[in-house]
This record gives C-alpha cells, sequence and structure tokens, in this order.
C-alpha cells in the first residue's frame, strides 16, 4: 500500500516540471492568454493522466503553474489584451470584433474595458477608419467602380455588419464619394 503513495507523490513532482516547461514552450510560441494556456495544459494532460493521479489534482498543479506565471509575468492578459488589440485595429478590425474575440481568449471584463478605452482615447473614430480599412482590403463599398456601387451596396454594407460595425459608421463608408475615398486611405 505505501508504494503507490510513493509513485502518485513523485509522478505529481515531475508533472509539474514537466507541465512548466510545457507551458513555456507553448507561451514562447505563441504568446497565449492565461485561459488559453489552461485549456492547452488541460487538454495535454486530461489525455495523458497517469491512472494513480486524480483529475482534480492535476486542474489543482495546472492553477499553481498559471499563478507561478503570472506572478513572474510571463504571461499577462492585460498586455495581451493591448496588444492583441492593436494588431487587430491595424488590420481593420471593428472595436465590437476584438472585444468580442478578447472575450473568447478569457480576458477579464476590466482589461477588456481598459482596451477598448485606449482605443478610444487615441482614436474616436476608429471604428470609421476601420471600416475605410476593410473597404480598401476587400475592395467594397468606395473601393468599386462607380457603376458598380448600387449593385453591390446590400452585399457591401452587410459584409460590414459581419465585421462588427454598426449601422451608422456602414452608411457613413459607404456614402463617400471615390475621391473623399481616396484621400483618407492616403493619410492611412
Amino acid at each position: 500500500m505505501m508504494i503507490p503513495i510513493r509513485n502518485k507523490k513523485k509522478t505529481l513532482r515531475v508533472t509539474v516540471e514537466e507541465m512548466r516547461s510545457f507551458a513555456f514552450a507553448y507561451i514562447e510560441k505563441y504568446a497565449p492568454s492565461k485561459q488559453q494556456l489552461k485549456t492547452y495544459l488541460l487538454k495535454k494532460y486530461l489525455k495523458t493522466t497517469n491512472p494513480n493521479i486524480k483529475k482534480q489534482d492535476v486542474t489543482d498543479l495546472i492553477d499553481i503553474v498559471l499563478l507561478d506565471l503570472e506572478k513572474n509575468k510571463f504571461i499577462n492578459d492585460k498586455f495581451y489584451s493591448d496588444s492583441k488589440a492593436k494588431s487587430m485595429v491595424q488590420r481593420g478590425n471593428s472595436i465590437n470584433k476584438i472585444r468580442n474575440y478578447l472575450i473568447g481568449k478569457g480576458i477579464n471584463s476590466e482589461f477588456i474595458k481598459d482596451t477598448v478605452n485606449k482605443i478610444y482615447d487615441e482614436n474616436s473614430d476608429q471604428d470609421f477608419f476601420s471600416a475605410i480599412k476593410l473597404c480598401k482590403k476587400k475592395r467594397i463599398g468606395p473601393a468599386r467602380t462607380e457603376d458598380n456601387r448600387p449593385l453591390f451596396y446590400k452585399k457591401d454594407i452587410s459584409l460590414l455588419a459581419r465585421n462588427g460595425f454598426d449601422f451608422e459608421t456602414s452608411k457613413k463608408v459607404m456614402g463617400l464619394e471615390k475621391d473623399d475615398f481616396i484621400k483618407i486611405v492616403k493619410l492611412l
């Protein structure tokens, strides 16, 4: 009866070290949010767990490893939120799309609110400019030839809506004259 208990402790100790090294490798490669890392470790260890170890022990270990990584600044959801949002803004994503993406990654709602407020502070019209970037990238709306614009109006406004832009912003962008559109694109 004593031998399995000793083995269990040894296995758990090995698991923590192993878990840390897997976590480091994953962080290095993907720069994940805390939730993404937790999901990764859960998938990895709940599949391959030793029958002697309870699943609850594994989840507790994962939480300990995550706390340690967070304390030592290897994972930082506030930084993750800001940097992801910044790159998404550069790609022309709407603030709604950014917010939903961050929620999906398990980011704390306070961090999301701070990130969105930062975007608005830098540019209160960010969605307008992001919608213009999307039009340029997808060659829709004001980027189309003049005679095709009315034909594709509904399709284009739907594409903007699917990308998280509200109706007012979409209408404003779709109503732009070709010359104004080109001027704004040059500023971006």
